[in-house]
């Protein structure tokens, strides 16, 4: 049985929205451009992705003086969080504390990464809860 696309976008679909998120709405030339500062692209292959994620909804175009101008259409917010949620449910079972502790282990977090997570973890810590739902208890 085929498996059904995805609409998570690819590593090169993540790369592509990246330039769309920066600098977007921009040509296709702009955004082979762009790929092409870290990695040799043709332009046949920007064209032929950049309709993937036309097809997925990932991205959008409009007639520009020179043809199409592509730009996002999911934000980066959004593309974060299914793509974090993905990793968890398939590497961590579901589990922060699990990727944490990974990040932890691995030492992928510095002092400062530690730091900010401490700070962000007291900001939006557990909401105190209301009296309404202390009597629901």
């Amino acid at each position: 049985m085929a498996r059904t696309p995805s609409m998570q976008p690819t590593d090169g679909e993540l790369e592509i929205l990246n330039v769309l998120w920066d600098a977007g709405p921009v040509d296709l030339g702009t955004v082979r451009a762009a790929l092409q500062s870290k990695r040799a692209v043709a332009s046949t292959t920007v064209a032929t992705m950049l309709k993937l994620m036309l097809d997925k909804g990932l991205v959008e175009r409009a007639d520009g003086p020179k043809g199409y101008l592509w730009s996002a259409r999911v934000s980066r917010k959004s593309a974060r969080s299914g793509l974090v949620g993905k990793l968890l449910d398939l590497a961590f079972d579901g589990s922060a504390q699990g990727l944490v502790a990974h990040m932890l282990e691995a030492g992928k977090l510095s002092p400062r990464d530690r730091d900010a997570i401490r700070r962000l973890l007291d900001e939006k810590g557990e909401k105190p809860r209301s009296k309404k739902r202390e009597a629901d208890a």
